[in-house]
C-alpha cells in the first residue's frame, strides 16, 4: 500500500508551475500599471506645446468644440455656437487651415510661447507665422491666444 501511495504522488501534477506563471503575470501587470500611472510619455515640454497647437487646429477643422476646448485655455474657449459659426465662415472665405510647423517654443514655468506656421486651403503657398501663447492648465498645455483669422 505504501508503494501505491508513492506512485500516486509521483503521477499527481503539482500547482507550483501554475502558481509561478501566475505570479510572473501579476508582477508584469503591476509594472505596466505603475509605469502608466507614474511614468512620462517621453515627450519634452516643447513637444507637448506643439501638440497642443496641432490638436487645437485639428479639433477646429473638425468643428469638434469638446476637443477644441481641451486644447484651449479657459479664458479663450467661448461658446460652441460662436465657435462653429466663425469656423464655417473662415472655411467659406479662406479654406481649411493647416498647421505646417511650430517653431521657437520657449517654456517658462506654466507659460510658453511659440510661432505657429500655417496656411489656408485657398492660399497654400502663403505661410502665416503667428506668435502664440500657451498656458499649462490642469497639467496640460493649452493654446491661450488666437492663431489667426480662423480661430473662433
Amino acid at each position: 500500500m505504501a508503494e501505491e501511495e508513492a506512485e500516486e504522488a509521483q503521477d499527481r501534477p503539482t500547482m507550483a508551475p501554475f502558481l509561478g506563471a501566475l505570479a510572473v503575470i501579476v508582477l508584469a501587470v503591476i509594472v505596466v500599471v505603475l509605469l502608466n500611472s507614474f511614468g512620462t510619455d517621453g515627450r519634452s515640454e516643447e513637444q507637448k506645446v506643439s501638440l497642443a497647437a496641432v490638436g487645437q487646429n485639428d479639433a477646429l477643422q473638425r468643428e469638434n468644440f469638446s476637443e477644441f476646448s481641451g486644447y484651449t485655455c479657459a479664458a479663450q474657449r467661448g461658446a460652441e455656437a460662436d465657435f462653429i459659426a466663425r469656423q464655417r465662415d473662415s472655411v467659406a472665405k479662406q479654406g481649411a487651415r493647416y498647421v505646417d510647423d511650430v517653431t521657437g517654443v520657449k517654456v517658462e514655468g506654466d507659460r510658453a510661447t511659440a510661432t505657429v506656421v500655417y496656411h489656408f486651403g485657398n492660399t497654400p503657398d502663403t505661410k502665416v507665422n503667428t506668435e502664440t501663447a500657451f498656458v499649462r492648465e490642469d497639467g496640460e498645455w493649452r493654446v491661450c491666444s488666437s492663431m489667426g483669422d480662423s480661430r473662433p
